[in-house]
């Protein structure tokens, strides 16, 4: 069942993914050669606890850190390790969620380490892109797949494949809530969108098939032909006056 908010729960999902965007930007400098996945988790949490909010992923389903870190052809729920060292030429995604007061914010970016290739920054403008692309379908009376149609088009017109395996989701007290939200499908289907609904729209690319696998661990996901992989994600709260960016620091773009 979707679970609609009120202002005032909008507001306390927003407080909550306000934290997750100012983690975010905080960890922005400190990716770079030398550092470690386990560094990142460790400043994350820290940042978190500082703010007065608790890590959303630590413990959920038995997830052992506060961020998952997927490095290169790694797409989502990658742990944090010491082992894992950051190089030059690399992208590290950051998935972060926080709980604050009862309710839950997500986000995620991938960041270049140093100068990376032209192949990779094109993934990760067209990864983004096609995000602020869904966003903008998230507007009253459209319904869930126009979201996901149009994060896939975007995508796939520029030679990039869809991970289909996972998807977004709503979010509120829950960290996933209903509906889905798939960065694929056909227009026109799906729930219809109304005010009050809060999603995480998260498009996860690939450079090269779409095909995922999971690694030995159950948590580690990879791109089943060892292509780059890149994975964008905001809460966003659909209203009167359009989507509304719940995840996004101060001077950023809307959609």
């Amino acid at each position: 069942m979707i679970m609609l908010k009120t202002p005032v729960e909008i507001e306390k999902v927003a407080a909550a993914a306000r934290i997750v965007a100012d983690v975010l930007e905080s960890l922005r400098e400190h990716v770079r050669p030398g550092v470690t996945t386990s560094d990142l988790d460790r400043l994350a949490e820290e940042a978190i606890l500082r703010e007065g909010g608790k890590p959303a992923f630590k413990g959920y389903h038995g997830y052992p850190a506060t961020l998952c870190t997927s490095v290169n052809e790694q797409v989502v729920h990658c742990i944090p390790r010491r082992e894992t060292v950051l190089k030059e030429g690399d992208i590290v995604g950051l998935d972060l969620g926080v709980y604050r007061n009862g309710y839950y914010g997500d986000a995620a970016v991938t960041l270049a380490v140093g100068r990376i290739s032209a192949e990779a920054q094109r993934l990760l403008d067209v990864t983004e892109r096609a995000l602020y692309e869904g966003i903008q379908a998230a507007v009253p009376g459209k319904r869930v797949s126009d979201i996901s149609a149009a994060v896939q088009s975007f995508a796939e017109a520029r030679g990039f494949s869809v991970v289909t395996d996972f998807v977004g989701h709503g979010i509120g007290r829950e960290l996933h809530e209903d509906p889905q939200v798939p960065n694929f499908g056909t227009p026109g289907q799906g729930p219809r969108l109304k005010p009050g609904m809060v999603l995480a729209i998260e498009p996860m690319i690939n450079a090269g098939k779409g095909e995922t696998k999971v690694l030995g661990d159950r948590w580690t996901v990879v791109t089943a032909d060892g292509s780059l992989s890149a994975h964008f994600e905001h809460t966003v709260a659909v209203t009167d006056q359009g989507p509304r960016i719940l995840s996004e620091g101060r001077g950023k773009r809307q959609a």
